[in-house]
């Protein structure tokens, strides 16, 4: 219980630190109200690709958690260390019991959507931060779903074969990730808030018996991979459908509102 409360508190910490970011944050809008800023970032064209950008390097950092997982399953003194890791959970906190990591791993990305209903600009309007959010988890439910099928883990609780990596885990990773890539740019406390958060969701992973530890360290890495690999490859793909060709017909798909009613619109001019 001693771990559950310390975890606890650095997230009670964190968030308020992420509330006094957001207020000196938050900008002058005038006479404007929440209506408005909520029409004006769901119904106007999304902006420039150039806020789009990430570098391929900062993908090494996930790549090498991903490896460590890995590696547990060839490794043994790697394997020896899960055990050892719930060895002392089960010393230390045998009657450990809680559901909150379901509601955790959520939590960075109701904070992106939260920030932005409260007038904090992040760095997309909402057309593009939506399709990036669903490119990542397209990216993490393939591995997640392919990785758990075919490593056949069983968990430490002998719960079922479904243990590595730790979905989770990798799902408030992912999240972490987008938080930090949306607003990080407005405070560095915004990325830490995340990644506390998401760190507490796979510590609660193994204080629950779900997951091992190599298990979590792994859906840490999918998670951030994933998020990171949406904002590398979603310039492209919005390229492709908002561009001019060479033969000079231009394409555009873009969010519509008319008469009380939200669609998408796709137009090409030729």
């Amino acid at each position: 219980m001693k771990m559950k409360v310390k975890y606890l508190l650095i997230m009670i910490c964190c968030a308020l630190a992420l509330n006094v970011s957001a207020q000196k944050n938050l900008p002058d809008t005038g006479k404007k109200n929440l209506g408005d800023t909520i029409k004006k970032d769901l119904f106007t064209a999304p902006d420039t690709v150039k806020k789009l950008h990430g570098n391929p390097r900062s993908l090494i950092p996930p790549a090498i958690l991903i490896a460590y997982g890995a590696s547990s399953f060839v490794i043994h003194p790697v394997r020896q260390f899960d055990h050892y890791v719930f060895g002392r959970v089960e010393q230390n906190d045998a009657d450990f019991h809680s559901v909150a990591e379901s509601y955790f791993q959520f939590a960075p990305v109701a904070i992106v959507y939260g920030l932005n209903l409260a007038g904090v600009e992040g760095k997309n309007r909402f057309i593009d931060r939506t399709a990036l959010l669903g490119l990542s988890a397209g990216i993490l439910g393939v591995f997640d779903y392919s990785l758990k099928k075919t490593t056949h883990r069983l968990r430490p609780n002998n719960g079922d074969y479904y243990s590595f990596p730790s979905g989770h885990t990798s799902t408030a990773f992912a999240g972490a990730e987008f938080l930090a890539q949306e607003y990080s740019g407005k405070s560095v406390w915004y990325g830490v808030a995340g990644y506390a958060i998401a760190t507490t969701t796979g510590i609660f992973r193994m204080y629950n018996r779900d997951h091992w530890f190599s298990d979590v360290v792994a859906g840490a890495g999918f998670g951030i991979i994933s998020t990171k690999l949406s904002y590398l490859v979603y310039p492209y793909i919005r390229n492709k459908l908002t561009h001019t060709d060479k033969k000079g017909r231009s394409t555009m798909l873009m969010p519509t509102y008319q008469d009380g009613a939200a669609g998408l619109a796709f137009s090409m001019q030729l």
